[in-house]
């Protein structure tokens, strides 16, 4: 018996269904139940909320969800072996999970779900900074989702949260900082994953704000701030220079100094500048 409910440890239900992890997938499985209801009690009261789970892999997570009390949650895992044990624990919790087989990228999970939701997951590493931009960069806000609660290689983490100045900052701490409030609330070692990867983990906790910090066009802000860090090691003058040919009296318009590189500009520069090159 496990900590948290009466289904088999995580390491049975592995051996029973042959789930090794692949790395082609991305996949590395937390079996510590007590771990995964303590992620799971990071994205607050579940007792209200329907969750989205992305890569549930033999289910330690979802089974945290479920055991804190989500209402409802949808697991898609493109990996079809991972359904059987998945189902195994929508018996469990008879009319509370729904599995999806599909790829993430490709679902459109808010019309499944219903307000409030959440996104509670240990994300695949070959797809998860994919989704997260997704998910910060709705056709409208606020989005669909009032929190994130994700796992993530330390690195990656620690780029969602970074201020300026510091070499992790980028664009994704603009992105999750500009609507959202982001930080690392837990962090975790190799050995807590099958099979260990070489790197620290970390879960990065975001809730959306009701009103982005800044005023600022959400497609402009998003290609500035792609094009300034994709040169970051040039001054923004030349980084930015394919946007416009005044793109230099444009930065000053924004009280920018054109000289100055992209990780020394605050988000509120950043979307000063897409004001100003939103202008004709």
């Amino acid at each position: 018996m496990s900590a948290i409910d009466d289904l088999p440890p995580l390491r049975q239900v592995i051996a029973t269904h042959g789930l090794s992890a692949r790395k082609a997938l991305g996949q590395n499985f937390l079996l510590d139940l007590n771990l995964t209801a303590k992620i799971a009690r990071i994205a607050g009261d579940l007792s209200g909320a329907d969750v989205l789970e992305v890569g549930p892999g033999p289910g330690g997570l979802t089974r945290g969800l479920l055991a804190e009390g989500a209402r409802r949650v949808l697991a898609v895992e493109k990996d079809a072996r991972c359904l059987p044990a998945l189902g195994e624990i929508a018996e469990a919790y008879p009319g509370r999970l729904e599995i999806l087989n599909a790829d993430a990228l490709d679902v459109d999970w808010a019309t499944q779900l219903a307000p409030p939701r959440k996104i509670v997951a240990n994300l695949p590493y070959n797809v998860g900074t994919e989704l997260l931009v997704r998910w910060l960069t709705p056709p409208a806000w606020p989005p669909q989702w009032d929190s994130l609660t994700l796992m993530f290689q330390r690195e990656v983490a620690e780029r969602i949260v970074a201020q300026p100045g510091s070499k992790a900052y980028g664009r994704l701490a603009v992105l999750a900082q500009w609507r959202a409030e982001a930080h690392i609330a837990m962090t975790l070692p190799p050995e807590a994953f099958t099979p260990p990867p070489k790197v620290r983990s970390a879960v990065v906790h975001v809730t959306a704000l009701p009103e982005p910090r800044f005023e600022a066009d959400a497609a402009v802000l998003s290609r500035v701030v792609k094009m300034a860090f994709g040169q970051r090691r040039k001054m923004l003058r030349a980084a930015l220079k394919a946007l416009t040919p005044d793109i230099e009296d444009r930065l000053i318009a924004a009280g920018l100094t054109p000289t100055d590189r992209a990780e020394q500009v605050p988000i509120e520069g950043f979307c000063a500048l897409a004001r100003v090159m939103a202008k004709p």
